[in-house]
């Protein structure tokens, strides 16, 4: 007898939208590369990924787009600011610099990357996900 269409519900190549979620779960994958591994590279990879499908992207992969693409900028943009803080407040050759830069990178970027890892369950469980505070709303 064949399988009813309920078992296949865990089948990860079954319907149309595999391709909005293998699109989200890349998204995902490349924000961490961009925090985690390839800083730079991989925020260009996705901003590629960005142009390159969200006109004809599903609601699945146009949130984690959205999502990842702004919060990499967010992520950017408050680590120059850190960076201008330290520099503002006395440089890089104080003392007390590597303190600013541990407590960055233990709340700031480890939050970025917790999150992160939040979407990224999200997408490979193809839901949406909205990160916290700084993401925007995703379209239904």
């Amino acid at each position: 007898m064949p399988p009813s269409d309920d078992s296949r519900a865990g089948d990860l190549a079954t319907g149309p939208d595999e391709t909005g979620r293998a699109i989200a779960i890349a998204a995902e994958a490349l924000y961490l590369a961009n925090l985690l591994l390839l800083p730079g590279l991989a925020f260009l990879a996705l901003l590629w990924l960005w142009f390159r499908t969200k006109d004809g992207a599903s609601p699945l992969a146009r949130c984690h787009l959205m999502q990842t693409v702004r919060v990499s900028v967010w992520g950017g943009v408050l680590l120059v600011l850190a960076n201008l803080a330290i520099l503002v407040l006395g440089g890089w050759g104080q003392a007390w610099t590597w303190v600013a830069v541990i407590l960055y990178f233990t709340t700031i970027h480890s939050t970025l990357v917790l999150l992160g890892m939040f979407g990224l369950a999200k997408a490979m469980a193809g839901r949406k996900w909205v990160y916290p505070v700084i993401g925007p709303l995703c379209d239904d």
